[in-house]
């Protein structure tokens, strides 16, 4: 069962705290050679911010092809941000724009990896989402 769905750079920051929570998840290809992903069940998105802080290209272009497509759109029912707290009020902004285009709450923020506290949290918050 995917409940989770991530991109997650080369750096891998997102790729590793998706890995601590424990829980099945596919990535967005990195690459455009790649297969795309599609979903057929309800997830949550997790999603790095991108453009050092301007605003600008907040938003992977690899996520974005993937919520282009109207089958994924339809099922994403929450999306979790990562971010650099050096982006100062673009901190975790692709995760702030995915919630509003989307109409789906940002459940959580969350910087470069993650803390042990933050992978807690969003492990149990999920959890608790999901219940309901």
């Amino acid at each position: 069962m995917t409940r989770l769905v991530y991109f997650s750079s080369v750096s891998g920051n997102t790729k590793r705290f998706v890995e601590k929570l424990g829980m099945t998840a596919e990535r967005v290809p990195l690459y455009p050679k790649d297969d795309p992903l599609v979903v057929d069940e309800e997830f949550v998105l997790v999603v790095p911010t991108y453009g050092g802080g301007n605003g600008r290209g907040a938003v992977p272009k690899q996520v974005i092809k993937f919520l282009n497509d109207e089958r994924n759109r339809s099922l994403i029912r929450g999306v979790i941000g990562a971010g650099n707290t050096n982006f100062g009020e673009a901190y975790c902004l692709a995760g702030d724009i995915i919630s509003t285009k989307c109409q789906v709450p940002h459940m959580y923020k969350f910087e470069l990896f993650g803390t042990p506290r933050d992978v807690m949290r969003v492990h149990d918050g999920l959890e608790e989402f999901w219940r309901h």
